[in-house]
């Protein structure tokens, strides 16, 4: 991702706290104009039980299929998770500082698949478990050109540095 980013000069880059974002980030961050901006409301969806759980262990606790977590969140039916509305409150208004503080800019957001469905479904006018009908890959490129009038998603899910390994 970084080599495949390497040409692009980024206005801004923005980061979730969280440890894994944080090693994503760190080879981008030669190519910024200024230092990266730590934002807390783009740390990944609260869990709650099933944090830190892989898709088996969900499986075998609870009696879920763990895939379909979007549907799951927003029928608030995973014990101490965040709801979808508390979720949403939390990363709106990241995306709307990010958008007012960057238009026309080029800027790189560093986050969680749950973070970047839940910035398509805002986007794009989609109620979040809509998004479950694309893929968000680790380490994937999610290009979206926002303007007054529409937003357009140029790229989702881009991987092709997996090919080159």
């Amino acid at each position: 991702l970084a080599d495949y980013l390497r040409p692009t000069t980024f206005d801004a880059i923005y980061v979730s706290p969280m440890k894994r974002a944080q090693q994503t980030l760190a080879p981008l961050t030669p190519h910024c104009r200024r230092a990266p901006m730590v934002l807390p409301g783009l740390c990944e969806v609260d869990f709650g039980a099933w944090t830190g759980l892989g898709w088996q262990q969900v499986r075998e606790q609870f009696q879920v299929e763990p895939f379909e977590w979007l549907h799951k969140l927003e029928q608030a039916t995973i014990p101490n998770a965040e709801s979808v509305q508390q979720f949403r409150d939390r990363v709106e208004p990241c995306l709307q500082q990010i958008l007012r503080e960057h238009s026309s800019q080029t800027v790189a957001v560093v986050c969680h698949g749950g973070v970047i469905r839940m910035m398509l479904a805002i986007l794009l006018g989609l109620p979040l478990p809509k998004t479950a009908t694309f893929d968000i890959e680790y380490a994937s490129l999610t290009e979206v050109h926002h303007h007054s009038h529409k937003t357009e998603i140029q790229r989702l899910n881009f991987t092709p540095w997996r090919d080159l390994a």
